[in-house]
Order: structure tokens, then sequence, then C-alpha cells
């Protein structure tokens, strides 16, 4: 690289991050220029209904019970 050729690529590189810094500025726009709305949250509560007798009542069917098909004596 010659002496010469730093002039023109610190110009070249000044006006690169001119109009990059022009061009995230319209593209990304600050939060001061738009404020933002959020919706509110409806408080929680630690106050569950009861599970549907339909579906969990004593007669139901146990998942984590082990079911056994068959003798299973020829294990390998």
């Amino acid at each position: 690289m010659k002496k010469q050729d730093i002039v023109p690529i610190l110009v070249i590189s000044f006006f690169g991050v001119i109009f990059a810094i022009i061009v995230s500025n319209s593209l990304f726009p600050s939060s001061k220029k738009k404020p933002q709305e959020v919706e509110k949250v409806a408080e929680l509560s630690d106050k569950f209904d009861a599970p549907d007798k339909l579906y969990f009542n004593s007669e139901s069917i146990n998942p984590t019970q082990i079911i056994t098909i068959g003798d299973n004596q020829k294990n390998q």
C-alpha cells in the first residue's frame, strides 16, 4: 500500500460511517420518538377451581400404573 492510498481510504471510510449512521437512524428509530403502550395484566391469584369430576374421580384410570401385556417370559 502506498502513502497516497491512505487518504482516499480514510475519506471513503468516513463517508461510509456517516452513511451507516444515517441509514441505521432511519431504520431503527429511537424510543424517544415513538412511545410504547403496553397492556395491563390482570391480577394473578393462587386460587384454582377444583378439577372436573368427570375426568378426575376415584374410578378413573391411573396412568402411572405399570401395564403388563402377556407373560413377558421371553425377555432378550
